[in-house]
């Protein structure tokens, strides 16, 4: 299997080694040369190879995950626990969030709404609240290690 994935990669460089020749050369901080260089096949195909190689980073992230999730009770027990506590912060950050918070000639002038507003404050309580969490969870050992010596 180690082999198949060398090789594989191996082929993939050269492919994208003589894509890149293929690119146009010169400034591309030209808009022409920029346009051209984007509109041109070799580019596409790169961003083609890119797309399948994060898609296989991904699902294979995905398998090992989920399967060393599922190799043990403890594993999933823990996981859900997890997840239920991410729940319970996005739903303590909803509630926090009033969506209210903008001027109202804001909203007039454009298509945003008081529940995108609300959205957009539960995306930004639950990230303080999560910020929060990781700052507590790394002083508090520090100090009692500090502390116990």
């Amino acid at each position: 299997m180690q082999k198949i994935i060398k090789i594989a990669l191996i082929v993939i460089g050269v492919i994208s080694a003589v894509l890149w020749y293929f690119l146009p050369s010169g400034d591309f901080t030209i808009p022409e040369v920029a346009a051209e260089a984007a509109n041109s096949s070799a580019m596409n195909v790169m961003f083609m190879i890119t797309y399948l190689l994060l898609g296989v980073a991904v699902v294979v992230a995905l398998v090992y995950t989920l399967k060393n999730l599922f190799s043990t009770p403890e594993n999933l027990k823990k996981a859900l626990f997890a997840l239920g506590g991410f729940a319970l912060v996005v739903i303590i950050s909803y509630f926090l969030s009033n969506g209210e918070d903008l001027d109202p000639q804001f909203l007039t002038d454009n298509d945003t709404t008081t529940s995108t507003v609300k959205n957009i404050g539960t995306g930004i309580y639950t990230f303080l609240i999560l910020v929060a969490v990781a700052v507590v969870l790394m002083v508090v050992p520090s100090v009692k290690k500090l502390i116990g010596k």
